[in-house]
């Protein structure tokens, strides 16, 4: 353990630590209760059908959101913050797809679809895509309204203004794209396709497992005196032996971000799980 951690860390016998832990089990077994029960009242939420008809570009030519289905009547799609001009993918969202591509197969046994949608062309999607090494279905919005129709891509007047709707508020965000998670039911007699769930910000911090395992080590995730919380973040293939930093310049954040973030002079990453400043 770091030196300066056991200086500042109580340490007690074994019979008192057994004590505390059976302690923190009570409260991480009533969290638990009330996530099943938070997860009950997100499944009853009212529905949105869905009217415009959204076009995606895909390796396999243009379709409909319809198509995007597969043969499941559940879709889930996350908005993966690739913009136009950028050269690559965003590394927080990045960080959450490292933790989502094996799952693709048990989701489809339980009638779930996973698509990403960026909107960059797939010329961009598609070399990144590869370089990752991931498998699942990405798709491009480009020239459609569906990113921005779903809060997660901002227009430059929006940007002008100083503030955007994202994560259900009108505040001021530091790209012109964000990250999200929208969930979509068709229904297998009439086709109909609606709109039952979105979540954006600190709300997709259950999809990164490793943050799950930093929740468990005495130094946590660690994030508290760094420019933004993600700041530490690289592309899987971008750290440095032994676990360093191989470009502590960050080079791969998109211009925009960098230079909006580093202005803002606060804790907010411009993406993933850590959009918002914990408390």
């Amino acid at each position: 353990m770091n030196a300066t951690l056991t200086s500042n860390h109580k340490v007690i016998s074994r019979d008192e630590w057994l004590a505390a832990r059976k302690a923190l089990l009570a409260e991480e077994k009533a969290l638990t209760r009330q996530r099943d029960a938070l997860a009950q009242r997100r499944r009853e939420l009212p529905w949105v059908k869905v009217e415009k008809n959204y076009v995606f570009d895909t390796p396999a030519g243009k379709k409909p959101l319809a198509e995007l289905f597969g043969g499941c009547s559940q879709l889930v799609v996350y908005h993966f913050m690739f913009g136009p001009e950028w050269k690559e993918g965003c590394p927080s969202c990045s960080y959450l797809m490292d933790h989502v591509d094996g799952a693709i197969p048990h989701l489809a046994a339980r009638d779930v679809s996973l698509v990403l949608v960026s909107r960059a062309p797939l010329a961009k999607i598609e070399p990144f895509k590869k370089r990752m090494g991931w498998h699942f279905n990405w798709v491009s919005s480009f020239g459609s309204d569906f990113n921005f129709d779903y809060h997660v891509s901002f227009t430059p007047q929006q940007k002008a203004s100083g503030k955007v709707d994202y994560n259900y508020a009108v505040e001021p965000f530091p790209s012109e794209e964000g990250p999200g998670v929208s969930v979509f039911y068709k229904d297998p007699k009439t086709g109909e396709i609606f709109h039952t769930y979105s979540v954006y910000a600190r709300g997709l911090d259950p999809l990164v497992g490793t943050y799950v395992l930093l929740d468990f080590v005495p130094k946590g995730r660690d994030e508290d005196n760094l420019a933004f919380s993600m700041a530490w973040l690289r592309h899987h293939d971008r750290y440095a032996t032994g676990g360093g930093f191989a470009d502590p310049d960050l080079p791969f954040w998109p211009d925009v971000a960098k230079a909006e973030v580093a202005a803002m002079g606060s804790s907010s990453s411009c993406c993933g799980g850590g959009s918002e400043k914990r408390s």
